[in-house]
C-alpha cells in the first residue's frame, strides 16, 4: 500500500513540474480563462502583430513596427525585405493567409515573457504553421517566430 501511494506521489510531482525548454524554466501553459488583464492585452497585441505580418504576404504592404509595439532586434529583423522573402515562400507553399488562431500562452520564469502561440491558418488544408510571439515585460514584442505546427509545445 505504502509503494502504491509513494509511486502517486511521484507521478503527481512529475506531472506538475516545470519544464525547461533550452536552459529556460517555463511554466505550464495557460488557458485564456486563466489569463490576468495584462495578459490579456499581451495577447490582443501579439495578435495584432503577429496578424499584421502574415497579411503582408496578402496584400504586400508591411507597416514597420514602432519601438512601442517591438524591440529592437524583432525591428531590425523585420525589414521588408525578409518579409517579402518569406512572404513568397508561404504563398507558394500555403496559399493566401486566413486568420490566426490562440492556441495556448506560455510564461517564461527566467526572463518573465509570455510565449504566445497561435496556429497560422491558409488557403490551402494542408498548411500547418505556428507562429510564435513573445511578448517582454515591457509589453514589446521581443521575439515572432513561424514553426512548423505540433500540438505539444517544445
Amino acid at each position: 500500500m505504502k509503494k502504491v501511494i509513494i509511486i502517486c506521489c511521484l507521478l503527481a510531482f512529475i506531472g506538475c513540474k516545470t519544464k525547461t525548454v533550452n536552459g529556460k524554466k517555463m511554466g505550464k501553459s495557460i488557458e485564456p480563462t486563466e489569463m490576468n488583464a495584462e495578459e490579456v492585452t499581451q495577447k490582443a497585441k501579439a495578435y495584432e502583430l503577429g496578424k499584421r505580418i502574415l497579411t503582408t504576404c496578402n496584400n504586400v504592404k508591411f507597416k514597420p513596427f514602432t519601438q512601442s509595439e517591438a524591440t529592437d532586434k524583432v525591428i531590425a529583423k523585420s525589414t521588408p525585405e525578409n518579409i517579402k522573402k518569406i512572404c513568397v515562400k508561404y504563398n507558394l507553399k500555403y496559399g493566401l493567409f486566413k486568420d490566426l488562431e490562440f492556441v495556448e500562452m506560455i510564461p517564461n520564469k527566467t526572463d518573465y515573457t509570455n510565449i504566445f502561440r497561435f496556429k497560422a491558418l491558409f488557403e490551402y488544408v494542408k498548411a500547418n504553421k505556428e507562429l510564435r510571439v513573445t511578448m517582454n515585460s515591457e509589453n514589446k514584442a521581443s521575439a515572432v517566430t513561424t514553426k512548423n505546427w505540433k500540438d505539444e509545445y517544445e
